[in-house]
């Protein structure tokens, strides 16, 4: 009697032992298909940063990340490398192996690095960031939270910093066409304080407040998934400059807004990749003016553009061939006249 006794209650003791050890074979499972199933979550960010042959820039720009996203929100970065000489995908990938790297084996411009890294890209809000910035610890949160809090934003942009800190002039109005005929040209450096350059340059709104503009510079641009997908991804016909005034056009014409948010601090190291090819710099920006008023204003205005822009050039290839004549540093001089040279002979086509 008593052997049955302590038999049967050795076999409930094991039952029980079977049921707890099912129990938690269960819930193990359970928690690892939940942290399986996390893992693969998309990110609420992805950075997104073309890059060519500005390595250093790029690592201090990778270094800053983590603190600019801070705590609760999760992030991917991918860096898009457009055949950089300088060792920035060995770099990359040694020091931030977390990092996503795409090596292209020719420069593919700022547009269609951008779109490679758009498309690759899983985050609900996506950042375009040049790679010669530095955000502040906390920029990338605030600009996450200010697209959360308002729905009918597409675009927000922090404040621009250059590296000594001065304030970076980055909100615009739409250019008119008189904008287009004299802005960055020598009617601006003779008359630098013409009203439509402040009128362009937001100069009657002050800078430390929220604000909605027309167009944000592209070197730092937040942008809600639901806005890229309804407007696509940058036009590649401009390798680069103008893209972002086209890509927040088409964004306000589809119905979304962009806004400044001056709240988030972004210094930005001005122009690093494109100061290494000085004549190649004048071409793209002038030729993608060119473009842009082809696609806003019609053929006849863009061919005036650009007939007037090279005329312009011309201006300074005399000036500077003058100066070269009555012996003003010569050397500078021969310079100058070689890279107008070259940008008269592109036509900015």
């Amino acid at each position: 009697m008593c052997s049955d006794l302590e038999s049967g209650y050795k076999s409930m003791a094991q039952d029980e032992a079977h049921e707890r050890d099912a129990l938690e074979w269960a819930e193990a499972m359970i928690e690892d298909f939940q942290s399986e199933g996390d893992s693969h979550l998309p990110p609420n960010i992805s950075i997104l940063i073309v890059s060519w042959n500005v390595r250093d820039l790029l690592l201090r720009c990778l270094a800053a990340l983590p603190a600019a996203v801070g705590e609760g929100l999760t992030f991917e970065t991918i860096v898009v490398d457009n055949a950089s000489s300088d060792g920035t995908v060995e770099a990359v990938r040694e020091r931030h192996p977390e990092v996503r790297v795409i090596a292209n084996r020719e420069n593919r411009g700022f547009t269609g690095g951008n779109n490679q890294a758009l498309a690759a890209a899983h985050g609900d809000f996506l950042f375009l960031l040049n790679p010669d910035t530095e955000p502040h610890p906390g920029s990338i949160a605030e600009l996450h939270h200010f697209l959360s809090e308002h729905p009918q934003v597409g675009i927000v942009g922090p404040k621009l910093r250059f590296g000594d800190g001065g304030i970076q002039p980055s909100r615009r109005r739409f250019p008119t066409l008189a904008t287009l005929f004299t802005e960055s040209t020598i009617i601006q450096q003779w008359f630098p304080g013409l009203p439509l350059f402040g009128r362009y340059y937001l100069a009657d709104v002050p800078d430390d407040v929220p604000q909605q503009v027309d167009w944000l510079v592209g070197a730092a641009l937040f942008v809600r998934r639901q806005a890229y997908e309804d407007i696509g991804g940058l036009d590649e016909g401009f390798f680069m400059y103008s893209e972002e005034l086209d890509w927040c056009k088409r964004a306000v014409d589809a119905g979304w807004q962009v806004q400044y948010d001056p709240a988030a601090e972004i210094i930005h190291h001005e122009g690093k990749s494109s100061e290494q090819v000085v004549a190649a710099r004048h071409i793209r920006f002038f030729s993608s003016r060119v473009r842009y008023t082809r696609k806003y204003h019609g053929n006849c205005w863009a061919e005036a553009l650009r007939w007037w822009l090279l005329a312009t050039f011309g201006v300074q290839w005399l000036r500077e061939g003058l100066k070269w004549l009555v012996g003003h540093k010569r050397p500078l001089r021969v310079e100058r006249m070689r890279e107008y040279g070259k940008v008269l002979r592109s036509g900015l086509r």
